[in-house]
């Protein structure tokens, strides 16, 4: 089923496999990716029902990723999750066609609350 397919674009490997793992324990099916390129290749191959991506990356910025996704794929439920969370930041996701947007550390019961949410909706 398309609609579970998560996708995860975080520079940090740990991030990644945390959420991985979390989700696919729930039957979900996960792909992670360090870095957007190779994300935005892929999403052009499958589609995701959702993808959760760092604000802050070292080869692009999350408003950026947020913004070709949406371009590309309008119906892909977009969740923002950063380390630098502040109103302003929220604010310019949400302006942008954010789905949802987390603090990190994120609460993981609360990730997948709102990524079973955003799923329920699209179907």
């Amino acid at each position: 089923m398309s609609g579970h397919k998560i996708m995860v674009i975080d520079d940090e490997n740990i991030v990644g496999k945390m959420i991985k793992a979390t989700f696919e324990r729930d039957g979900y099916s996960v792909e992670t990716f360090l870095h957007a390129k190779p994300a935005f290749e892929r999403l052009k191959e499958e589609k995701f029902g959702v993808v959760i991506t760092d604000l802050k990356m070292k080869d692009i910025d999350g408003m950026e990723v947020l913004k070709t996704i949406k371009k590309e794929s309008p119906e892909t439920k977009v969740i923002m999750i950063t380390a630098f969370a502040s109103m302003d930041t929220s604010i310019e996701a949400f302006r942008k066609n954010a789905d949802d947007f987390f603090a990190k550390p994120i609460k993981i019961t609360e990730l997948k609350d709102c990524v079973k949410r955003l799923l329920n909706e699209s179907e």
